[in-house]
């Protein structure tokens, strides 16, 4: 008898969760199909029973729910309406976080946070930047909106414009912005690297493949919209005339402060401003109190404008060897092999660009000068005429393949590879040899890659 009123009790609990369930998917769907239209007024009710007896069921209630909100929000007739909706919204993104949290980002909910303060301009200036602060200190990773970037820095510049912040904050703020923007430059270039390659080794991609490159693609011309809009804010603010009077009139006080050497060290070399003595005087005095990548760089920076490569060549590999920030790495790095290409050692050269990508996979320049170097190296490869002039190919993917992962050399990228294709044997040269299709590899010189013959 008890085991049939279990059972009984069991069959009861069970269809009434099926009910549940049931419940909970035609509301979600009449939901969603109102909050699409922006149907508000039917839409709003129903996101309020949801979030009461279905708010772990399904995602979909806090992403739709979020643009319901934002489009309530702007439709507020008072202010007090508006700032209720706006708490309400910020609610439903902590609580999409806490019901789904394998499948939500916290950085991106946190900086959806940050973003409706800043858009309408909920709290004070250091209220809202403390917003953003706590997206870089929860999860900085996945801070990867551009315009949540850029409103970051808005605030800390509104801030010292309003001399409520001093301009050292600025300026470790910048570098903190640049940061974030160039990581996931970064991360968004290695995920575009190996698709690139794919298509030039003419190989078709997959329709997945093509999205993750497109929308790769499509993040990497953002952030470099948004890297020019905050240095344009930064402006005249760290040009070398501010800031050589500000850190001149604090030396003799400062030099025995690592922390603050370290600092001018790294704004001066940062904006090249290495002709004034000053430059010196910090440089020197940092590499003896803490020799680091900084100091060792800056040093660097001098031996080079003396003319003396082979210390400057010293002290900026003594700085990459330092140096444990893979960005900063990449652009010791990216001067040594700048330094080799001036000299025509092209191997090296190529060595050290290639040392730059493989920590930002996003500098595009780096891709240029490689094929600056191949296009320049023609006449020494290939075993014929034919051969010869097939390096411009090589050079050309290489100078496209720049553009691609920073957008911000794609003009410039697109008519150097057009350059190239054009110096390239053409059509009938290809038909003549009747070489579509062939892989060519130039192992009679330094180059030592192949290319395939496009079938044009």
């Amino acid at each position: 008898m008890k085991f049939k009123i279990a059972f009984t009790l069991l069959g009861v609990f069970f269809a009434f969760n099926v009910a549940s369930a049931q419940d909970c998917t035609v509301t979600l769907s009449l939901f969603n199909e109102s909050a699409k239209v922006n149907n508000f007024s039917d839409a709003y009710p129903k996101y309020k029973q949801l979030l009461e007896n279905c708010s772990d069921f399904n995602k979909l209630i806090y992403q739709r729910g979020a643009q319901m909100l934002e489009g309530m929000i702007d439709d507020a007739e008072t202010d007090e309406r508006k700032m209720e909706l706006i708490q309400e919204y910020i609610d439903n993104q902590m609580m999409r976080l806490e019901k789904f949290p394998n499948e939500t980002k916290e950085g991106d909910m946190l900086a959806d946070v940050a973003m409706i303060k800043y858009k309408y301009e909920v709290g004070t200036l250091e209220d809202r930047l403390r917003s953003f602060e706590k997206v870089v200190e929860a999860d900085k990773d996945n801070f990867s909106s551009p315009v949540a970037i850029y409103a970051y820095f808005r605030i800390a510049n509104d801030l010292n414009d309003a001399g409520e912040r001093d301009i050292q904050f600025l300026f470790d703020k910048y570098d903190e912005v640049i940061e974030l923007i160039e990581n996931q430059e970064n991360d968004k270039a290695a995920e575009a690297k190996p698709l690139i390659e794919k298509q030039e080794a003419q190989q078709e991609l997959t329709p997945r493949e093509s999205r993750i490159l497109k929308n790769s693609e499509i993040y990497l011309r953002n952030y470099t919209k948004i890297k020019g809009s905050v240095n344009s804010l930064l402006g005249s603010k760290a040009d070398c005339d501010n800031l050589i009077p500000l850190y001149k009139k604090d030396f003799e006080e400062k030099k025995d402060d690592v922390n603050w050497l370290r600092n001018a060290n790294e704004r001066l070399s940062a904006k090249d401003c290495t002709e004034d003595p000053l430059f010196f005087k910090v440089s020197e005095a940092l590499h003896k109190k803490d020799p680091s990548a900084n100091s060792a760089y800056s040093l660097g920076q001098l031996a080079e404008a003396e003319g003396n490569r082979g210390k400057a060549l010293n002290y900026f590999n003594e700085a990459a060897e330092l140096e444990t920030n893979k960005i900063k790495k990449s652009r010791i790095y990216y001067r040594i092999a700048n330094n080799y290409k001036d000299r025509g050692s092209y191997s090296q050269a190529r060595n050290y660009y290639r040392k730059a990508l493989n920590n930002k996979p996003s500098m595009g320049v780096a891709y240029l000068k490689i094929a600056d170097m191949y296009a320049k190296s023609a006449n020494d490869c290939g075993t014929n005429v034919f051969e010869k002039r097939a390096v411009y190919w090589l050079a050309a993917d290489y100078a496209s393949r720049a553009g691609r992962v920073d957008p911000s050399l794609s003009s410039n990228a697109t008519a150097t590879a057009e350059s190239y294709k054009a110096r390239a044997p053409q059509k009938s040269d290809i038909f003549q040899e009747d070489a579509a299709g062939r892989k060519i590899t130039f192992s009679s010189c330094w180059i030592g890659e192949s290319v395939v013959v496009p079938n044009l």
